[in-house]
Order: C-alpha cells, then structure tokens, then sequence
C-alpha cells in the first residue's frame, strides 16, 4: 500500500488516537473493550458510516473498496487505519505536548479556507469537529474553539477557557499559524 498523500496525513494526524486504538485492537483483540466506548460516542455523534467501516476493519476487512462511498475526512480516517495496518511506520503519532506545532498548521489552514468561504474546508471543518468531540482530551477542548476561530475570534485567553496546558500549546499554535 502506498504512503499518505500530505492531505490525508493532515486529517489522519487530527485523528490519530482513533486511527492507532483501531490499528492497536485489529492487532490484538483484547483491546476492543477499551475501544468500543469511543465507537460507541462515534456514532452516537453521527459517524454511523465511518463506525460501520471501522468495525469491518475490525471484523477482518482490509479491502480498499471499503473506501466506498466515504467523504474526504473519513476515507482519510479509513485509508490511515488500513495502511496504519500494513505498515506501523505510517500510522500518525497521537499529538503530545511537544508535538502540537505539527497538527496547528493544517488545523490553521482548514480554519482560515473556511473562514474566506471555501465550502468545502468549513464541511471537512464541521465533519472534523464532530469527530473530534467525541474523542476525550485535547482534540475535544479545540473541537469546541474551531467555530469561533472560522469566525474570526482570536483572543487566546478567551478561546482557551477550562483547557489544560497542552490544549492551550496547540491553540496558541494554531493563532500563530493563523496570523501568518
């Protein structure tokens, strides 16, 4: 299977604690009980679709034509599981303190097509926010930020209300790459 192509990895990288638990149960099965919770918010969420995809994945399904009939965020989620699957060395890493400077560009670039009227940034946007609430941490505290960051809003202080330090890292970020 080839590499990511950079798009993909920049979607793959915001979801990558989904993509590697995926990866982690295929591999062994004794982690599907730790996984299925955040399934479970998956598609209470309205991923119904991409849930569904990743329990085939699950069931054993490593087809492409899995790919089918997903929209841009989730055949990147889906295409990263399953070369996650065939090479380890391509699975994105889960975003630690130091690594936040990696996820705020594409996170910034999405923001600011979104915010100038692209139409397909503010669906990924809204697609990407959805995933990203359902997933606890740091990816929940700036799924509930992006709406006002596309509307213009900058003040770190205000945007940053109850995040931890690693959340306010990526944020600030995020601003940064914003202002360039």
């Amino acid at each position: 299977m080839p590499k990511l192509p950079e798009k993909t990895k920049q979607i793959a990288q915001i979801h990558a604690q989904l993509i590697n638990s995926v990866v982690m149960a295929c591999q062994n099965k004794m982690l599907l009980p730790q996984l299925e919770p955040a399934l479970i918010a998956a598609e209470n969420n309205g991923w119904l679709i991409l849930v569904a995809k990743i329990r085939k994945i699950l069931a054993g399904s490593r087809n492409t034509k899995i790919l089918i009939g997903l929209d841009e965020e989730d055949a990147a989620i889906v295409l990263a599981i399953l070369v996650g699957l065939q090479d380890s060395t391509q699975l994105p890493k889960p975003i630690k303190k130091e690594d936040t400077k990696f996820a705020a560009p594409g996170l910034a670039k999405m923001i600011d097509a979104a915010a100038n009227g692209d139409v397909q940034a503010l669906s990924s946007l809204g697609n990407m926010v959805e995933q990203m609430s359902a997933i606890p941490g740091n990816m929940q505290k700036i799924s509930a930020v992006i709406k006002p960051l596309i509307d213009g809003e900058r003040e770190l202080k205000k945007l940053s209300k109850n995040m931890d330090e690693e959340a306010i890292q990526l944020l600030e970020n995020i601003l940064h790459e914003l202002e360039k």
